[in-house]
């Protein structure tokens, strides 16, 4: 019998597998490809990158205190980022709304939105902070000339006004500002760094029988008097024993002292750290008087004619 091969193609009992078409299957993977880019492209444009408008060369100001949901609404409307959620969602990442840090930001170029989000959480400010230094014994007046010509939102009518009720309580020492620091900023950080700075010697104060205003006002004094760390202990001593004997200070950095007895009603100045230990640590001694020759020298005595004596000898 003459049995021929039946046709794969014709029988219905066996299924028919077309052979594996390369081409067409590369076709698919370079679609899928191409439409996997143009999603992240899309993605990575309406969510991550900058705004067209985006503020090169501005700084921004991140205020105290601020939520995060404020803080993301702000950015997106003065075109820092697209998309808020993507903003918080990165803060998150970076440590949660906590790590926001307050301060004022550069935007030299275009940044993504995860860079904007990892500087405010970091501190990351890329401003060069400028150096300025207040000396012991500034008053408030000195202290805002020294600030009005190096921050240019300072502004020194406001700061004396906000600062002359807190005289003595400025500490004197270097700080780094930013130039778009206001009069607030400074004189928050300075009456903040004066409390940190006195903070182990409030023991010291309560135990010295003055209260804290009495000890600031005379190491303020003490600043202006002394003329280093030898003279101020035992000018100390010198103005808490006239105040104690009820005779008045006679210090020439204070006129009013002449006419009247006791401390002047608030500090003159703004004290440093030494000025202060030697006000609530005074030196014993005999002397009721002193005085400060042509170079600068301070010559002491315990009696009102040893003292014209050296009037005599050191002044004329």
């Amino acid at each position: 019998m003459n049995m021929e091969n039946p046709s794969l193609e014709n029988n219905p009992e066996i299924p028919f597998k077309r052979p594996f078409n390369s081409k067409s299957f590369r076709k698919v993977l370079v679609f899928c490809v191409i439409g996997i880019i143009i999603f992240f492209i899309l993605f990575y444009s309406l969510f991550f990158s900058a705004p067209k408008n985006f503020p090169i060369g501005q700084t921004i100001k991140v205020e105290q205190g601020i939520s995060l949901r404020i803080l993301s609404k702000e950015l997106k409307a003065e075109k820092v980022i697209r998309s808020r959620v993507a903003f918080e969602t990165f803060v998150i990442l970076y440590g949660g709304e906590k790590h926001i840090a307050p301060g004022d930001y550069f935007l030299e170029n275009k940044l993504p939105v995860f860079e904007i989000a990892r500087r405010i959480s970091n501190r990351d400010h890329h401003l060069a902070a400028i150096k300025i230094t207040i000396p012991e014994g500034f008053d408030v007046a000195e202290i805002a000339d020294t600030f009005v010509s190096k921050l240019d939102n300072f502004n020194k009518k406001d700061f004396l006004i906000e600062a002359q009720k807190s005289e003595g309580y400025l500490f004197p020492d270097t700080y780094f500002f930013f130039s778009s620091a206001t009069e607030l900023d400074v004189f928050k950080y300075m009456q903040n760094n004066f409390n940190k700075k006195i903070a182990y010697l409030l023991p010291e104060m309560k135990d010295s029988g003055k209260n804290e205003k009495e000890i600031i006002i005379m190491a303020s004094i003490i600043e202006r008097e002394a003329q280093g760390d030898a003279d101020r202990a035992i000018i100390s001593g010198i103005l808490w024993n006239r105040i104690a004997k009820k005779m008045p200070l006679q210090v020439d950095a204070v006129p009013e002292t002449y006419k009247t007895k006791g401390l002047p009603e608030n500090p003159i100045c703004n004290p440093g750290i030494e000025a202060i230990i030697a006000s609530i640590h005074p030196k014993v001694s005999s002397y009721l008087y002193y005085l400060h020759d042509k170079n600068g020298m301070v010559h002491y005595a315990s009696s009102f004619v040893e003292h014209k004596q050296n009037i005599q000898k050191y002044l004329k």
